[in-house]
């Protein structure tokens, strides 16, 4: 039997954010999980409650309500008595969730208020409220911050929340369950997690009958599959605004760097994160054959309709006594199971006897953009090769590449010191006037 909306069991419902619904809010969104739709804002109030007052904290409170009109038939206002049981417990939830993702401190003695009022209910308002408010509450940091209100993010993780169950018609395991499935679920549960895999809070009940550890693991299993997925749109939601460019690299370091340098214009994306995969065979015999290599496999694997720039870059250190190896094959000299450091110890080996380190470390990106087009850059630097590493900032042969400007290996530089300098900056530096020529002439 499948499921009353023909999703997979392991589907979540269509998940859109629209971020600055209200205008006059300090962060606000529309959050659409299927047919539940929830209104969100958060305010940011200068006091904090009388039991906070004079500790250097802030604090977030929450306030939810479903609207009259949300359901079938006309749910009663919260009035003069205040919020009815369910209401309380689910704000309580909400304000849990989003606390234990912030530095109280870092935030100052200021409260940020959260108020999720749902319009629309068809099951999952309380998860819905959640991954919406955790969008709310990071833009109002974000204006905190570039008011220089704050001098820190205080914000340490995200957080999602998702539910899964097992419907009676069913009755095997489902992510993000709509009214029809929950009304009768044998089995309920709510999950709050954050970006990191960690759980914040379980609810989990059985309405119909016990269930067991397998079940409760299965349960697990799709409601972290789940949260995976809302991060990844929460992010997109909070860059929707920026041109996505996907980097044709799964490391992480190398993604940070290129994201300093191009700006927050921009949103950098691994291939990871455009649901690529595989990896490219890099076999060309120079740097620039990589890089066009790199750029060409994102282009077949998202097909036309993209509407990404693609990046690839390629990189190799030119060193003079070794006839200009490692070169083309500098991320695998040591070998195909080569490791950072089993390179520079191949390389300091290489060079053991020898009085002339000169170096240069080269740089090419490949550029194509959505319309087809292609631009090549390449940039250079000059140095020595150390003879023991230094420093542990970095990654590949910054610890034994000493750039000449500086005297300095770029493993003993700050990111923002190495990208002044570096063959990679001056490259993304080219590259970068190459993209803004070309998103001003197809503006």
């Amino acid at each position: 039997m499948e499921r009353f909306d023909k999703r997979e069991n392991d589907q979540l419902r269509n998940v859109e954010i629209e971020q600055d619904f209200i205008k006059s809010a300090d962060g606000s969104v529309l959050i659409s999980v299927g047919d539940t739709k929830v209104i969100i804002t958060a305010m940011v109030d200068d006091k904090v409650p009388p039991f906070l007052r004079g500790q250097g904290k802030g604090w977030i409170s929450a306030e939810y309500n479903m609207l009259p009109g949300s359901t079938i038939t006309r749910k009663q206002r919260d009035g003069g008595k205040g919020a009815d049981g369910r209401s309380v417990e689910i704000q309580r939830l909400i304000g849990r969730a989003l606390r234990s993702v912030i530095d109280l401190e870092k935030l100052g003695e200021r409260t940020i208020w959260i108020d999720c009022d749902v319009i629309q209910a068809d099951g999952g308002t309380r998860t819905a409220s959640i991954t919406g408010a955790y969008v709310a509450l990071k833009k109002a940091i974000d204006r905190l911050l570039e008011s220089g209100q704050l001098e820190e993010n205080p914000l340490t993780r995200q957080v999602a929340a998702v539910s899964v169950g097992i419907p009676a018609e069913l009755n095997e395991p489902v992510l993000d369950l709509n009214y029809n499935e929950d009304k009768g679920a044998m089995v309920d549960m709510n999950v709050v997690m954050t970006d990191q895999g960690e759980l914040i809070e379980v609810q989990a009940t059985g309405e119909e009958r016990p269930f067991s550890q397998d079940e409760l693991n299965q349960l697990m299993n799709l409601a972290q599959k789940g949260i995976k997925e809302l991060v990844e749109i929460q992010k997109k939601s909070s860059t929707k605004d920026k041109q996505d460019i996907i980097l044709a690299t799964h490391n992480k370091h190398k993604v940070k760097e290129v994201s300093e340098l191009l700006g927050d214009d921009f949103n950098v994306l691994t291939m990871e994160e455009a649901n690529i995969m595989d990896e490219p065979v890099e076999d060309g015999k120079t740097i620039q054959e990589n890089a066009d290599i790199k750029t060409e496999f994102l282009r077949d694997k998202l097909g036309s309709e993209h509407k990404a720039i693609l990046l690839g870059d390629d990189t190799g250190l030119f060193v003079e006594a070794l006839d200009g190896a490692p070169g083309v094959y500098s991320a695998r000299y040591s070998g195909d199971e080569a490791t950072y450091e089993s390179n520079n110890k191949k390389l300091l080996e290489e060079l053991k006897d020898q009085t002339n380190r000169n170096a240069e470390f080269k740089t090419s990106i490949s550029i194509i953009f959505p319309d087809g087009t292609k631009k090549n850059v390449t940039s250079n630097v000059e140095g020595v090769i150390a003879e023991e590493p230094e420093g542990t900032e970095g990654f590949g042969y910054d610890p034994l590449f000493i750039e000449n400007s500086t005297g300095k290996t770029y493993a003993t530089m700050t990111l923002e010191e190495k990208n002044e300098v570096s063959h990679r900056g001056k490259a993304i530096e080219l590259a970068k006037e190459e993209i803004n020529k070309w998103i001003e002439e197809n503006d």
